[in-house]
């Protein structure tokens, strides 16, 4: 069955864009995943170090499986991406860093994230304390 007959949409008109150099269909309002698995590509990031294929798993953008390079841009979740008419859609190898010439630090190369909590070994406030501290003394939500 139909879905767009059961919905009664009228999408607009299609458009293109290129997936590694292959012309590829879409609609307005599809995500950059949404073009790519209706035309039959399942699979477009492999990862950092076994080079296994990944394509989208949890569709909401919560899981970054689905990390695609658009227009350049590494790293971008294909699920969240809106398919705009002319991008530049390439398949992610590892960080996708490496291919527009950017450092991947030794961080980076083995998984390993730092953020200033870790760093300074402050909460989340940024000032020594967890949330939990603070509610704990009752002033969560104030900044004095």
């Amino acid at each position: 069955m139909d879905p767009l007959k059961l919905t009664r949409a009228r999408p607009g008109a299609p458009f293109t864009v290129t997936f590694d150099g292959r012309v590829i269909e879409a609609l307005p309002g599809q995500t950059v995943a949404a073009a790519l698995w209706a035309s039959g590509v399942t699979a477009w990031r492999t990862t950092r170090f076994e080079g296994r294929t990944r394509g989208v798993f949890c569709g909401i953008g919560v899981c970054f499986d689905c990390l695609v390079t658009v227009d350049g841009r590494p790293g971008l979740r294909a699920c969240l991406v809106a398919a705009v008419p002319g991008a530049d859609i390439r398949t992610q190898f590892g960080t996708g860093r490496e291919e527009t010439g950017q450092e991947v630090t030794d961080d980076e190369a083995t998984g390993q994230r730092q953020t200033g909590r870790e760093e300074t070994g402050q909460g989340e406030t940024g000032r020594g304390e967890t949330g939990d501290d603070e509610a704990r003394r009752g002033k969560a939500g104030r900044h004095d």
